[in-house]
């Protein structure tokens, strides 16, 4: 077979067969089709999309490129979790410690940013000395002392998603349902976990935009899990404004501590405590109270125990940026909308993500947010507030935020959108 066959195929609307599909992904794991070549190929799939068949055959191949793990030996039930992006997500950082105080084994392979999106394991990695490498005997290891782990898929899991990962980043194909859906649990099969909570979200800042959209994929994705003898369910939550007061990778690890405190924003509690009750139910541990367990401080011992487990200080000062730019009101109000795509694209402008899959990410920049709608707000009183270390990246984020927010005249009631939206099981 050769690339520019299986290019054409998908590029005319057909359907590739099972044995063009085993090939590509085999022939790109091993460097015999370029990046460019599947680059084109990811394209042709984003704009004529894969149906049902090809979906499920995509994904078993990414899954024999490597490995498949077991978590046997655990005296508990395992429980993972999945988000499929959005802005100010940080909600896997106080979930897996919490879920794990409640009696189950946390085994959260994370990703790093992907777009306008954050990434899970670079905003860890603002914490000084944390791993996110680690092999399948240390990650083990600190599954079994700890209940939980948070890290990056080894190389030996779905190699082939690692190198489409990074290359739809910096390509313009995250969007695709297929890829979206194929990347995602083709590692969370391989992974091994029992039972999987996927948070689907819908808004301007995901990837699915709209209710129907994020219904295809949490559908999709159930049903991949399902027949692989996974217990799948999906949540649909919104991501039409950020998620939480902050975006950014230290900023936003700042604001989980508070969350396993006891404190912490109203939406980001809300989000945690409703996935924790569905990876709970999902592993047979429907007694549990995560509520409890976070007031009672057992979630943040959990936290503490398992970054220490993987290099990194708990009470370790996490850096903060040399230079701030505040955005203030123009007016007085109620602050009706602020855009999650918006303030994402200017946290990634001002050196939170990537623009090329080689690039770093500075480790204070992003955004923090004064108000949320349905929030008065006074003129001059400050919006959102500009962090990183690069002062020349400031103009370009201001850019993306010209008509991230509207103020409406006082009184004006407004209603958010609820934080879960659907359930899909």
């Amino acid at each position: 077979m050769d690339a520019i066959t299986v290019i054409r195929a998908k590029r005319d609307r057909g359907e590739l067969t099972p044995e063009q599909i085993d090939w590509v992904i085999d022939a790109y794991t091993r460097g015999e089709v370029a990046d460019y070549q599947m680059a084109a190929l990811n394209m042709a799939i984003l704009l004529n999309g894969m149906n049902r068949q090809e979906i499920a055959r995509w994904t078993a191949a990414m899954i024999a490129s490597g490995e498949r793990m077991s978590w046997d030996s655990l005296s508990r039930p395992t429980a993972d979790k999945h988000s499929t992006g959005g802005v100010g997500d940080k909600i896997t950082l106080p979930l897996a410690p919490l879920v794990a105080a409640c009696g189950a084994a946390v085994p959260q392979l994370s990703g790093r940013g992907l777009g306008h999106t954050g990434g899970t394991l670079d905003k860890l990695e603002s914490i000084p000395g944390w791993r996110a490498l680690l092999s399948n005997e240390e990650m083990l290891d600190v599954l079994d002392s700890t209940g939980a782990v948070i890290c990056a898929a080894g190389d030996g899991l779905a190699p082939a998603d690692k190198k489409l990962y990074a290359l739809r980043d910096v390509t313009g194909t995250v969007e695709s349902i297929p890829l979206i859906a194929s990347s995602i649990m083709s590692k969370k099969i391989a992974e091994g976990t029992g039972s999987l909570v996927l948070d689907v979200k819908v808004g301007s800042g995901a990837f699915m935009k709209t209710l129907e959209d994020a219904r295809e994929l949490a559908s999709t994705m159930v049903e991949l899990g399902t027949d692989s003898g996974v217990r799948t369910v999906a949540l649909l939550t919104d991501m039409s404004t950020p998620l939480g007061l902050t975006a950014g990778n230290a900023l936003e690890v700042r604001e989980s501590v508070e969350v396993l405190a006891g404190g912490g924003p109203k939406d980001v509690v809300e989000l945690t405590l409703a996935l924790a009750r569905e990876m709970l139910d999902a592993a047979g541990l429907k007694d549990a109270d995560p509520a409890k367990a976070l007031a009672d401080g057992s979630a943040m011992d959990v936290w503490r125990r398992m970054i220490a487990a993987q290099g990194g200080d708990p009470d370790a000062e996490l850096p903060t940026s040399r230079e701030q730019h505040v955005i203030t009101a123009p007016s007085s109000g109620v602050l009706s909308r602020l855009d999650a795509y918006d303030v994402g694209v200017a946290a990634w402008r001002l050196g939170a993500g990537r623009a090329r899959k080689e690039d770093p990410v500075q480790a204070a920049a992003g955004v923090e947010i004064h108000a949320k709608p349905g929030d008065a707000v006074q003129a001059g009183a400050p919006l959102l507030t500009l962090h990183t270390d690069t002062p020349e990246r400031f103009a370009y984020a201001i850019e993306s935020l010209a008509s991230a927010y509207e103020i409406a005249p006082e009184g004006t009631a407004v209603d958010p959108n609820p934080i879960v939206m659907d359930r899909i099981a």
